[in-house]
């Protein structure tokens, strides 16, 4: 793998997607939600992102698969709010579904990121 920026890491991209999808559907949720709903599920698809990168600033191949363990655990965040979305009446189940595609989406490509991290962490030349 040879990358300079974590800008051009797919994990980061397909991540970036998903956060700007989040940002547009939000925008019709009730204003009543503002300061509840609509900023938990800005702020924890946005962890998504911001954990990949400062993972990929870290000296160490450990420390980045943390982070990216955290970005994991966002994901998994963003997902549930989705389901409250839904449960509330804010997103019908095709929506929730579409979204769970992409969260899917994103954890597969972020698991094989980590997974070739735990790989380069084990190469001799790393010991």
């Amino acid at each position: 793998m040879n990358i300079k920026r974590f800008t051009e890491l797919e994990a980061l991209k397909k991540a970036r997607q998903l956060r700007k999808a989040i940002s547009e559907l939000v925008k019709s949720f009730p204003t009543e939600e503002k300061y509840s709903l609509v900023s938990q599920i800005k702020r924890s698809s946005r962890s998504v992102t911001a954990n990949i990168a400062e993972g990929y600033g870290r000296f160490h191949y450990q420390e980045n698969i943390q982070f990216c363990r955290v970005s994991r655990g966002s994901l998994t965040e963003t997902l549930d709010h989705l389901i409250v979305a839904f449960d509330e009446g804010y997103i019908n189940e095709t929506t929730l579904n579409e979204f769970q595609a992409k969260l899917d989406e994103c954890l597969k490509i972020l698991n094989g990121y980590v997974n070739y991290l735990q790989k380069a962490k084990e190469r001799p030349d790393n010991q």
